[in-house]
């Protein structure tokens, strides 16, 4: 019998720099109930959702980086988020930006959360793969500053039993690596939540700056069918305070297929049927990592090569 779960992909337009959480939260919720009224059990946010996209700029001030974060969640903001989630039974997925504390010490982190249709947490993940720069890099159009403000993920990439299956969370960048995905992969994930914020200019290879969506769809549409899993890729897009972000927002299937996405670059739903069980045939086919998979032979030809980066 097929496991069907009803998925919205919550596609946001951009944030600009003055608007408040709750104004966030307010178009978070229409998008909620919309989905729940189309049927779906699930919705998937973007990266960092609750604000403009900060680490665009050269921030100096501890108090004014410390705003762009949460110190909690839920918090004051978001507690009707998780509030209208219980009212309507439908689970979701929220990025944002974490501060934590550890042994008295202040942590931050580029953060997501998955949450029941009961209104409480299943899971947390924080990114791991930082891109951009740490340093001030004024001769850029806008900075890429994740690796100053957020320290890289200390969770793993754990998988959850949630929504009738098993679910795992990427932030952005990290649907690039294949470590990514394997880790994801080889606990037997059937379903990968991941919201992201990808300006369509990168200073250090213009060249590649027309492949941005395409370099999008092929990293997810890759890791779907090499691991046998459903793949919930969610932007937030458009023209956020003068810097254009790619939308392209879309849900693929375990063949690598992408069986719906979105049209524009403004708050909007991408929804899907997802059988679940659709990602059993790959799983128990071509890439059945029990049959096929040789990691002792990956080590060999390694340590037989002296295989290792160049200097």
């Amino acid at each position: 019998m097929p496991r069907i779960l009803t998925i919205a992909a919550a596609q946001m337009g951009p944030i600009q720099r003055s608007r408040s959480r709750r104004d966030v939260v307010e178009r978070l919720i229409v998008l909620m109930r919309d989905a729940a009224a189309m049927g779906c059990q699930l919705i998937v946010y973007p990266e960092a959702t609750l604000t403009a996209f900060f680490p665009h700029w050269w921030i100096e001030d501890e108090a004014e980086l410390d705003a762009w974060f949460e110190q909690e969640m839920p918090s004051n903001e978001t507690a009707p988020l998780f509030a209208e989630a219980k009212r309507l039974g439908i689970g979701f997925h929220l990025g944002y930006c974490e501060i934590a504390r550890d042994a008295g010490r202040k942590r931050r982190f580029n953060t997501a959360v998955l949450v029941g249709p009961d209104g409480a947490m299943i899971g947390k993940y924080r990114k791991i793969h930082l891109p951009g720069h740490a340093d001030h890099e004024p001769w850029r159009p806008f900075q890429n500053l994740e690796k100053r403000y957020f320290e890289v993920g200390d969770l793993g990439w754990p998988a959850w039993r949630a929504f009738g299956g098993v679910v795992g969370m990427m932030i952005c960048n990290d649907r690039r690596w294949p470590e990514a995905w394997r880790v994801l992969g080889l606990q037997g994930t059937e379903l990968v939540l991941l919201g992201y914020n990808t300006p369509r200019h990168d200073p250090t290879t213009p060249q590649h700056d027309r492949l941005a969506e395409f370099h999008n769809a092929l990293s997810m549409q890759a890791g779907a069918y090499q691991n046998g899993c459903w793949v919930v890729g969610v932007a937030k897009a458009g023209i956020e305070e003068g810097i254009g972000q790619i939308g392209g927002s879309c849900i693929i299937a375990p063949t690598g297929e992408i069986v719906a996405q979105a049209l524009t670059e403004a708050d909007e739903l991408v929804v899907a049927r997802c059988d679940l069980d659709a990602a059993t045939p790959i799983k128990q086919g071509i890439f059945n990592f029990a049959r096929h998979r040789r990691p002792e032979h990956y080590r060999m030809i390694v340590e037989r090569t002296g295989a290792t980066p160049p200097a």
